[in-house]
């Protein structure tokens, strides 16, 4: 298998949902005007706590500073696991599972943090620009790792990247392990031509900035049968959107595609309470991940979801509706 470095230098920020109106128009330019900005990678996720938007530098120009922005302090560089040696978002991609195998429990080990975004097209594991020569002193023997520069992919090679690298010394990482939650709604990894991105403005301007969302402060567990979450990315061109079935229907059926089994997912949220940018150790299925500044999320289908499921909605004549507890934990590495 490759391993891609690709040529873009990521932010990640949280924006609340109490200042979201502040920058709505900067990026509302970021999704729609991609002629007017020269950012080419661009992710932008709502979850009930607040808004997370990953960028690169061009796009993060365009955000001004405020106390309703919060800046993760690193600089994120996009690595992409591929089996045919094409980096490009249209390439095979390796999957979620072979992924935390091959890729994030090896670095866990190594205390090197991971933000790992899926899309419709790919996935994504983010690294701390600092930690690239613990990376692929890592992953060297597994993979051949490639670093596009240019427009060119330049192989990598161990005296590249890791003159110099000290390991950390530390003793071997102690698994802490959290419970997993699962609302009820069910999602949809769904992406569309870019060209027509005009089209469904209105509605995607709507569901963005305008739906009715939980109230920033408000706890998750607070009696909640679904959450809030809906993630759109642009990224090289290519479209990425995750949102329940509800949301699904206020746009046009056949302007969105899909895969051609139109398999559902179910959210899980990873703890109760923000865990910060750990490393992750996944259980060996399919999933799709997507890590907020203040939350881990991932998706899986709903066929395991729902075998997986040990929970049951509680106290249902008084509407007090708990999440169902999934019957397996996701250890983080610390």
């Amino acid at each position: 298998m490759d391993l891609h470095i690709l040529d873009h230098k990521l932010r990640v920020i949280s924006i609340t949902k109490t200042g979201l109106q502040q920058y709505t128009h900067p990026l509302i330019k970021l999704i729609f005007l991609r002629n007017r900005t020269r950012c080419k990678f661009f992710s932008l996720t709502e979850t009930p706590e607040n808004y997370t938007v990953v960028l690169d530098e061009e796009g993060f120009k365009e955000l001004q500073s405020s106390e309703h922005l919060q800046v993760e302090g690193s600089t994120w560089l996009p690595l992409n696991v591929v089996s045919n040696g094409n980096a490009s978002s249209s390439s095979q991609a390796v999957g979620v599972t072979k992924i935390a195998k091959s890729v994030i429990a090896p670095l866990a080990e190594q205390h090197v943090s991971v933000f790992m975004l899926s899309t419709y097209q790919t996935d994504f594991i983010l690294v701390r620009e600092k930690d690239l020569s613990v990376v692929v002193e890592t992953l060297l023997e597994e993979f051949n790792i490639f670093r596009e520069e240019g427009g060119e992919s330049v192989p990598v090679h161990s005296q590249d990247a890791c003159n110099g690298l000290q390991r950390n010394g530390r003793e071997g990482p102690h698994a802490t392990v959290h419970p997993v939650l699962i609302p009820e709604n069910q999602f949809c990894v769904m992406s569309l031509d870019p060209d027509t991105l005009p089209t469904i403005a209105t509605t995607l301007i709507d569901v963005l900035f305008y739906s009715n969302s939980p109230k920033e402060g408000a706890s998750v567990d607070q009696d909640m049968e679904c959450i809030k979450f809906f993630s759109f990315s642009l990224i090289d061109g290519y479209v990425s959107l995750v949102m329940d079935t509800e949301a699904q229907r206020q746009f046009p059926a056949d302007l969105l595609f899909t895969s051609s089994s139109g398999e559902l997912w179910r959210m899980v949220r990873i703890g109760g309470q923000p865990l910060g940018f750990g490393e992750l150790h996944s259980p060996s299925d399919t999933f799709f991940w997507s890590f907020e500044c203040s939350m881990y999320h991932l998706a899986m289908p709903e066929c395991i979801a729902a075998s997986s499921v040990k929970g049951k909605k509680r106290n249902k004549k008084k509407k007090d509706y708990k999440y169902t507890y999934n019957s397996f934990s996701i250890t983080r590495y610390q």
